[in-house]
């Protein structure tokens, strides 16, 4: 059997310091494409001086970012894409932790489940009540109990393609996980190690303001979404 192409999708705002150890501790294995989405740093730079192949979205928004990167693969698609944050708190070296149940035809979609095996101070309470609280609304609405929203993902590329994605800021991951359901996907969730930020504030949970917004469009994807 031909070994199954893995293609990682960095969205990136802002993102120059903490790049190199995110791309520094990916297996060999993989293609990185890196989405600037808008940056004033040299984050752009830096993600071509590390071997990735740049994408440039100024649409602002996470699932602008990751929707220009899909659409920059299509050509010729791998057969496995992973979704993976550039702020260098989740362990990029353990990717395989995700493919893998992918390439043995055991799962189509796979995420990483942070709750187990955060460091102190990773995952702040409104992101742990957030998450809680989306994961019970997905429940409601799909019947299946996500345990997290963990933003480490790996999915069979033509389950992405069957998810037709669409969302363009915060609401990404729900529509994401709510639609795999729909989908009938086959879905896993592996605990993994989750740290602190390198460097600055969270976009969504780093301010009262930005985790409000995100808390409000996470509620208005569950309801958007309730059916597919």
């Amino acid at each position: 059997m031909a070994e199954q192409r893995v293609t990682v999708l960095i969205p990136a705002l802002n993102e120059a310091d903490s790049l190199p150890m995110v791309l520094g501790q990916l297996p060999s294995f993989v293609s990185v494409v890196v989405i600037d989405n808008g940056s004033t740093d040299n984050t752009a730079d830096v993600a071509k001086q590390n071997g990735a192949v740049v994408v440039s979205e100024s649409q602002r928004g996470y699932g602008s970012a990751i929707l220009a990167g899909i659409r920059s693969i299509e050509v010729d698609p791998p057969d496995i894409v992973v979704i993976l944050d550039a702020d260098h708190a989740d362990r990029a070296d353990l990717i395989g932790y995700l493919t893998e149940p992918i390439r043995a035809g055991l799962a189509d979609f796979v995420l990483s489940d942070r709750t187990m095996h955060a460091e102190a101070g990773a995952l702040t309470r409104t992101q742990l009540w957030g998450n809680a609280f989306a994961c019970a609304l997905m429940r409601v609405s799909t019947g299946h109990l996500y345990r997290d929203m963990g933003p480490f993902r790996a999915i069979r590329w033509s389950a992405l393609q069957a998810l037709q994605m669409q969302d363009l800021t915060w609401g990404w991951n729900v529509e994401m996980q709510m639609k795999a359901i729909q989908h009938g996907l086959r879905v896993r969730e592996v605990p993994l190690p989750y740290r602190c930020r390198y460097a600055g504030a969270s976009k969504i949970s780093g301010s009262f303001k930005g985790a409000v917004r995100a808390g409000m469009k996470i509620i208005w994807a569950v309801g958007y979404y309730h059916n597919g």
